[in-house]
C-alpha cells in the first residue's frame, strides 16, 4: 500500500534531515550546508503528499486518532521552521527544532491505523482546517520558546564570558530574538483564525457544546497572552530577555492547561 511506503520514508527523510542540521552545526560542515535545505523541501513535499493522500483514501482528514495528530503536528512544526528560515534568511538552528518532528513521525509511522467507524463529525474538512489552524499556532509557539531558550542560553555564555559551541555556532541574540518574535506573530496568527472558525463552526457541529469547555477557555487564555505579549513589544517597547521569558512562559502555560484538561476534564472536545 502507498501510504505504508510514506510511513517508512517520512521517519527516514526526516531523520536525515535534522542529521545534516545538527552536522552542520556542530561540525560546520559545508557538505551539510549544501544538501540540508534540499531534504528539507523534499521532506514537506513528501509530508503534504502523504497527509493528502491519507485524507483522500480514508475520506476524512487526518484528525480521527492521536497518531494522525502526531503526523499533523510533525508536518506543521516544520513548515512553520521554513516560514521562520526563509523570513530570516538563517539556516543554523534547524538542528534544535527538527528533532521533534523526526520523533513525532516516528511514533505516528508506527502505530498509526486507521479506525473502523468514527464519528461523522470527524469527517467535517472544516474541522480539519480548524485543527490544522490550531496545530500550526501551537507548533509555532513551540518554535518561538525553542528561540527563547537559546536565546538565555546565549546571553548566560554571554554574561559569564564562557564562549561554548554554543555560543560560537548560534545566531546573535539580535536574530534569535527575531526568529523567536516572528514565530509568535505567525502562531498568533494561526489561533486567531483556530479560534475564528471553531466558534463559527461549533454550533452547526455538535448539538451539546458549551462556550465555557475547559479547552476553549485556556485557548482564548493562551491567544491573550501572546496578544499582550505582542502588545507589549509594539506599545511599551519590551525587548530582549523580558519578551524571551514572556515566550517560554507562555509556552510553559499552554503545555501544561492542555495536558491538566486532557486528564482530568471532559469535553466534546475530548477526541481531539
Amino acid at each position: 500500500m502507498l501510504l505504508n511506503l510514506f510511513e517508512i520514508v517520512l521517519p527516514v527523510s526526516y531523520f536525515a534531515t535534522t542529521g545534516l542540521y545538527a552536522f552542520g552545526f556542530f561540525k560546520n560542515s559545508k557538505n551539510s550546508e549544501l544538501y540540508k535545505v534540499r531534504f528539507l523541501i523534499f521532506t514537506l513535499i513528501v509530508h503534504g503528499i502523504y497527509i493528502v493522500f491519507r485524507t483522500i483514501e480514508f475520506n476524512h482528514p487526518p484528525v480521527t486518532t492521536v497518531f494522525e495528530i502526531l503526523s499533523l503536528i510533525a508536518f506543521t512544526i516544520t513548515i512553520t521552521y521554513a516560514f521562520i528560515e526563509i523570513r530570516t534568511k538563517n539556516r543554523t538552528t534547524g538542528g534544535f527544532i527538527l528533532i521533534f518532528p523526526f520523533i513525532f513521525q516516528l511514533i505516528s509511522s508506527f502505530f498509526i491505523k486507521e479506525l473502523l467507524e468514527i464519528p461523522p463529525v470527524l469527517r467535517s474538512y472544516l474541522l480539519g482546517f480548524h485543527v490544522w489552524s490550531a496545530l500550526v499556532g501551537y507548533a509555532a509557539i513551540t518554535i518561538s520558546a525553542v528561540y527563547g531558550f537559546l536565546y538565555l542560553i546565549l546571553y548566560r555564555d554571554i554574561k559569564s564570558a564562557h564562549f561554548s559551541v554554543i555560543y560560537k555556532r548560534l545566531p546573535n541574540l539580535e536574530m534569535l530574538e527575531r526568529m523567536s518574535f516572528s514565530a509568535t506573530v505567525f502562531g498568533f496568527v494561526f489561533l486567531t483564525i483556530a479560534i475564528s472558525v471553531g466558534y463559527a463552526w461549533l454550533p452547526r457541529a455538535i448539538e451539546k457544546f458549551s462556550y465555557a469547555d475547559p479547552k476553549l477557555i485556556s485557548t482564548i487564555a493562551v491567544w491573550l497572552i501572546y496578544a499582550a505579549g505582542l502588545s507589549a513589544k509594539k506599545i511599551i517597547g519590551w525587548q530582549g530577555r523580558k519578551i524571551m521569558v514572556l515566550s517560554m512562559f507562555g509556552f510553559i502555560f499552554t503545555l501544561f492547561s492542555m495536558l491538566l484538561i486532557n486528564i482530568f476534564f471532559s469535553s466534546f472536545h475530548k477526541f481531539l
